[in-house]
């Protein structure tokens, strides 16, 4: 037995094992993963002393509660929240020491809806090609944490940053997605492609790691039937039957058959990942690069 793990004592509504993804695979049906929020994942990994890719711990909304069986250095980001070691409050977005047998509790989302813990040396389970990452769809990587499961650690790379705290985006007010056109514009009616544009959407509380759902205006198809499936790329804007568009996230469908009517930037994806059901989406025309 390591005394380089962690010990799962709260595992909070779905906390996940996330790193860079497993990019490069979508022709064996594959899909990336990753953190959603990649630029939050990749700061508590410098606050620690971890190279970016370490992989780190992924919350949702209600966070969680481990204990570690060595001291450890932490840092929990991404969606605002509580933290406390051992009862006592402890600091968010910046590094912080756990003693053997303390109780680190990540507390709920003050905004936003994902967080990230990172811990110094990086939670060292087996990597599955390539990446630690837990993969909802395909089911590759670890599992969901559980009460009761212990996580590996590796080897510190580094010390942590000399800091006290630093700059985090706040999680958005209004979901401002910046698309390009198509593939499969066409198979919409004039009205629904400027609907896209010019309605106000809202996230829609079904949302998760594959897509971000929305609920507002229907889009009308300009033909019946549907497609053969083909490829489908992050940031992909799907409409199924129901006519309301969901942006595809880092576990969506490599395949399928519904129409892409645009692409979201990928760049804004890190926002969508921190808006909570009832925000405000907004989809922007942007021309192609």
């Amino acid at each position: 037995m390591t005394d380089r793990a962690l010990v799962v004592v709260r595992a909070g509504a779905l906390t996940t094992v996330q790193d860079r993804g497993r990019p490069g695979y979508a022709h064996l049906g594959v899909p990336r993963s990753g953190a959603l929020d990649p630029s939050a994942a990749a700061l508590v990994n410098r606050l620690v002393g971890n190279p970016p890719d370490a992989a780190v711990l992924e919350t949702t909304l209600d966070g969680c509660a481990l204990r570690p069986r060595s001291s450890v250095t932490v840092a929990v980001g991404g969606a605002p929240c509580p933290v406390s070691v051992g009862g006592r409050p402890a600091a968010w977005g910046a590094p912080v020491v756990v003693p053997p047998g303390e109780l680190l509790e990540v507390g709920t989302a003050t905004a936003g809806v994902r967080g990230y813990v990172a811990v110094c040396g990086g939670i060292a389970v087996e990597p599955v090609l390539g990446s630690r990452a837990t993969d909802l769809l395909s089911g590759l990587g670890p599992a969901p944490l559980a009460v009761g499961m212990v996580l590996p650690l590796g080897v510190p790379a580094g010390p942590p940053a000399r800091v006290d705290g630093v700059p985090q985006p706040r999680p958005p007010a209004e979901l401002v997605l910046r698309v390009t056109p198509g593939p499969r514009d066409d198979w919409f009616t004039a009205r629904a492609v400027r609907d896209l544009t010019t309605r106000v959407y809202r996230v829609a509380a079904a949302s998760n790691r594959i897509g971000l759902r929305t609920e507002g205006p229907v889009l009308e198809r300009a033909r019946p039937g549907e497609l053969p499936s083909e490829g489908m790329v992050l940031g992909a804007v799907q409409v199924p039957p129901d006519g309301r568009p969901v942006v595809f996230l880092a576990d969506h469908p490599t395949t399928g058959g519904y129409p892409v009517i645009a692409v979201v930037r990928a760049a804004d994806l890190p926002a969508a990942a921190q808006a909570l059901p009832g925000t405000p989406v907004r989809f922007v025309p942007v021309r192609r690069r």
